[in-house]
């Protein structure tokens, strides 16, 4: 969340981001609670003062032998409205606070003006889209073309939105992961860490998930747990309310882990195959650094989203989000856009962020310089490393055959005991 006294000294500045964001949020609660907690701070501080003088008069009455009980009893009243006003004011910062949660970040100066998607420049591409001499197929026809794939019965287990693998196909989708984490930790100098898969609601208040987007998650009922939508709240997490040294940062943490979400306000979109789903795999990229060192890093943390799109030969390209596509906590963005031939279109495949302090504030995350006094909060940044379900998707549509076949990256093919193909179930 942003700094309380930044808001209330930059309201038109927060109006102005909230007009770029798209954003439709009143803040005439925030004004009005903010006013009547500073009248009744400039009430409390006159009471004090007069206290304070009056109590000297008071002593000064009794050196002199003089009947100071009137300005006794008078303070004993001043006395006891200081104690009501000082029981309230906690009351007007913690609903203050409470509000705070609903203001999104502030976009980054270099992160373009747009109304949403169709906005988002692409920054660069990688690769080029293969050509087939016949019509490529789509991941679900694909999939139950070569048996590894049955979302039938996955409706049948868990409902619409969930997906059952067989055979190579789970095979393949362990192969990605485990890739993904070899490449991360051998080459990029990340940390493997299992979170837990559920998280208590500090955690999810932490990275911004709560309370903006309760309706989002999904929670176990009569307990203080949510199933987690990524890696990037556990692991973010795993510093709340900690002051790290200097020396420590930057920290670099990839996390393998299931996420489930509710897809609120999905319905109708993405129906078919495996693009939109309740449960899905993905490799998370999460870093903790000062702040001098985000935007650069930022930048490396992209660029190690992408090697794993370029081992597997996968085109894609990068666009960076403009203000109205802006997720809620990030202040940039740039998504990883990988193609799909059997839709004819590119999909989002990884989402790489800087969250600035946002996060940090909320989780209380801080650091304390070499040599330093205070503390300051560390700057966080995460990003899928990959969407293994996506990168499933984009294998099977980029990799497939005439034959009906589908080959396996190169990259991959350790992973897969040597197998080279996908082959149609005899």
């Amino acid at each position: 969340m942003l700094d309380l006294r930044f808001v209330r000294s930059n309201l038109d500045l927060i109006g102005d981001m909230l007009k770029k964001r798209n954003v439709s949020l009143d803040m005439s609660e925030f004004l009005s609670l903010d006013k009547e907690r500073r009248e009744r701070l400039a009430v409390l501080e006159d009471m004090r003062r007069r206290r304070n003088q009056v109590s000297e008069e008071i002593a000064a009455m009794k050196k002199r032998g003089e009947d100071a009980s009137a300005a006794v009893t008078d303070m004993k009243e001043v006395g006891a409205s200081i104690k009501v006003l000082e029981k309230e004011l906690p009351s007007y910062e913690e609903r203050l606070q409470s509000l705070l949660m609903f203001i999104p970040n502030l976009p980054h100066q270099s992160v373009p003006f747009g109304h949403g998607a169709e906005d988002n420049p692409v920054i660069r591409s990688w690769g080029e889209p293969p050509h087939f001499d016949f019509e490529p197929l789509a991941h679900w026809d694909i999939g139950e073309r070569l048996g590894i794939l049955d979302l039938p019965r996955a409706s049948k287990i868990s409902g619409a939105r969930f997906a059952l693998y067989r055979g190579l196909g789970a095979r393949l989708e362990r192969a990605l992961i485990n890739f993904m984490l070899d490449i991360h930790t051998r080459e990029h100098g990340y940390t493997e860490v299992l979170p837990p898969f559920m998280v208590n609601s500090a955690s999810m208040t932490g990275t911004g998930q709560l309370p903006k987007f309760a309706e989002d998650l999904f929670k176990v009922e009569g307990w203080d747990l949510y199933l987690i939508p990524t890696a990037e709240v556990p692991v973010t997490n795993i510093h709340r309310d900690e002051v790290l040294a200097e020396d420590e940062l930057p920290l670099y943490y990839v996390a393998y882990t299931p996420c489930f979400r509710s897809e609120a306000g999905s319905y109708g979109k993405d129906t078919r195959g495996l693009i939109r789903q309740h449960q899905f795999n993905k490799v998370e990229l999460v870093k903790l650094t000062r702040p001098e060192d985000s935007e650069s890093e930022l930048e490396r943390l992209t660029a190690d989203a992408e090697e794993i799109l370029k081992r597997l030969k996968l085109p894609y390209r990068v666009v960076t989000l403009c203000t109205g596509d802006l997720g809620f906590s990030a202040a940039k963005t740039y998504d990883l856009e990988v193609w799909l031939p059997g839709q004819g279109l590119y999909r989002e495949i990884s989402s790489c962020s800087i969250f600035t302090d946002f996060q940090a504030r909320r989780a209380a995350i801080r650091f304390k310089r070499s040599g330093g006094r205070g503390t300051e909060l560390v700057h966080t940044l995460n990003g899928s490393g990959l969407a293994v379900g996506r990168t499933f998707v984009a294998v099977l549509e980029n990799y497939q055959r005439k034959d009906g076949k589908v080959e396996i990256p190169e990259a991959l093919r350790p992973y897969m005991g040597g197998v080279e193909f996908i082959e149609q179930p005899v």
